[in-house]
């Protein structure tokens, strides 16, 4: 059975469509609800491509670098799968979605959030008698921008030096660079949470006084000031994860089940514990992920797709573009020792 994906043309063009990424461009002229009930339903319009000229990327089997480069058609394939793999890389063990309330995807480098102040007056529901006003809560668009930064790596390799590379081994590179891409935004994201995105809406820090340990009534005092939000994530650095590890709190028989069960370690307090190396020492961020902050995209994972197809491979960037914004400041909050 012949099916339209066999004779789809790919050219270089398709990469350079406003708006589209090219595997937005690829659905659009290959449309995968032409195979439901086929054996190919499952597969997005670009592993269908991979599978029409029978490219491996993965496994013990997988086909070495220069299967790309076989035919014209084939080597347009080459910069998605660069693409693809930084993004897996970005995303295997990555923090950011347990701490963004959002994520906003726009095209350009200017952004302007919004907020609004919780508490008080504004966010009341009060008694509307007959004929008087409904009280107003104000959405506010931010006075400054958001900063967005282009983040990336080079990717370094003659054609030559990878062309007989297995393409498993080489993921491993590419998804090497996708974490460090992914540690970099959390740096961003905490430095955010801490310092503000320019609006002057730096968190509310706590700082222990003298003679003063971090201790679980110290951690209660912490949790107690978020009200109206929820402390529901801390993020923590090695030395003072060890030290809520230690406390006895913390060895309650159910909060080890939960570890054991799902990987995943939560307080007492029922805020979920994140380990980071990107706070510095006795630092600590608790945070309301469900209104503290905003992640900012200018496109997806970017590749030099003429170098990659052309088969230059010398030096070839990959590139992310974004930024961070604070929602609701008060959603978050910082505890130093």
């Amino acid at each position: 059975m012949a099916f339209y994906y066999d004779n789809l043309k790919l050219d270089k063009g398709m990469y350079r469509e406003a708006g589209r990424s090219f595997s937005q461009v690829l659905e659009r002229e290959d449309p995968s609800e032409r195979y439901k009930g086929t054996s190919l339903e499952g597969l997005d319009a670009f592993q269908r491509q991979l599978k029409r000229f029978d490219i491996k990327v993965k496994g013990a089997a997988s086909d070495v670098v220069e299967k790309f480069f076989q035919t014209a058609d084939a080597a347009v394939l080459f910069p998605e799968y660069i693409a693809r793999t930084v993004r897996l890389g970005m995303e295997e063990g990555d923090i950011l979605p347990h701490i963004t309330a959002a994520v906003t995807k726009i095209d350009g480098m200017d952004y302007r959030s919004i907020t609004s102040e919780a508490g008080g007056e504004e966010k009341e529901l009060r008694l509307v008698a007959e004929g008087t006003a409904i009280p107003e809560t104000t959405i506010k668009v931010q006075a400054n921008l958001v900063p967005l930064k282009k983040r990336g790596r080079m990717l370094v390799a003659s054609y030559e030096a990878v062309r007989y590379q297995k393409l498993d081994l080489f993921s491993v590179t590419l998804r090497q660079i996708g974490a460090h891409i992914a540690r970099v935004h959390l740096e961003d994201a905490v430095d955010v949470l801490i310092n503000g995105d320019g609006n002057s809406n730096p968190a509310e820090k706590t700082t222990l006084g003298a003679g003063k340990t971090f201790d679980y009534n110290t951690l209660v005092e912490f949790w107690a000031q978020f009200d109206p939000y929820v402390m529901n994530t801390l993020l923590v650095p090695g030395d003072m994860m060890l030290q809520l590890l230690k406390m006895p709190e913390f060895q309650n028989p159910l909060t080890g089940l939960n570890f054991q069960g799902t990987g995943q370690l939560t307080t007492p307090l029922g805020a979920t514990l994140l380990r980071t190396s990107v706070l510095p020492e006795g630092t600590a961020v608790g945070l309301d992920r469900r209104f503290a902050l905003e992640m900012v995209q200018s496109g997806e994972v970017m590749v030099e797709y003429d170098k990659l197809i052309d088969r230059q491979l010398e030096r070839a960037a990959i590139t992310t573009i974004s930024g961070f914004a604070k929602v609701f400041p008060q959603a978050s909050r910082v505890l130093e020792r």
